[in-house]
């Protein structure tokens, strides 16, 4: 399996995490998408969209979009749940992180990592709907370890990308103890190295 990623970005991130947790083997191609490669014809010929993560399996299909790769990887394995319920809570959350959080989230890192804005000229309509996510994030965890089901899932791994790396947008997650908790054992599930850890 080909995977065809941008290390900065968190839907990549999911892809790689979901694969290595499952240990899943591939080969990582590098797409720069602020350099455009992701708009190169011979991109553009796998994916038409012109978007990363993608992934071509040995057979040479493709598929595209971080939460369908990521659901496609984890079939049959521990990280999606058998019980239909949980099973549909995991995709609850998929689909929250796509329209609720990651539009957000991600775009204010992106803006101050990336573009060199400050917190200051972050969209504030935009930072003021991350904050809500992320508020909504910390009610959710009051009560359970896990987003989806009693153990760790896709649903997890999905909000974690972009969330562990929210203070690069400017959040502040010191606020929010039990996402901090939460990121903490996601890394840990996943053998990852702390978002803030600089050693």
């Amino acid at each position: 399996m080909k995977v065809y990623g941008d290390v900065v970005s968190g839907n990549c991130l999911k892809v790689q995490y979901t694969a290595d947790y499952l240990a899943i083997a591939y080969e990582w191609i590098p797409i720069d998408i602020q350099q455009q490669e992701s708009r190169s014809d011979e991109f553009l010929a796998l994916n038409p969209a012109g978007q990363v993560p993608l992934i071509v399996l040995p057979d040479g299909r493709t598929l595209a979009q971080s939460n369908a790769i990521i659901g496609f990887l984890a079939a049959g394995s521990a990280l999606l749940p058998g019980d239909p319920y949980d099973l549909a809570k995991v995709n609850e959350w998929l689909f929250w992180e796509q329209y609720s959080h990651e539009p957000y989230v991600a775009v204010c890192r992106f803006a101050m990592k990336y573009l060199g804005k400050s917190a200051e000229e972050r969209e504030p309509w935009r930072v003021e709907r991350g904050e809500i996510a992320l508020d909504h994030l910390e009610n959710a965890l009051q009560t359970t370890q896990w987003l989806a089901s009693a153990s760790f899932t896709i649903a997890d791994i999905a909000l974690l990308a972009y969330t562990r790396l929210a203070a690069e947008g400017g959040f502040n997650l010191a606020a929010r103890p039990q996402v901090r908790a939460w990121i903490e054992r996601c890394e840990g599930q996943l053998d990852i190295k702390r978002a803030d850890d600089t050693s």
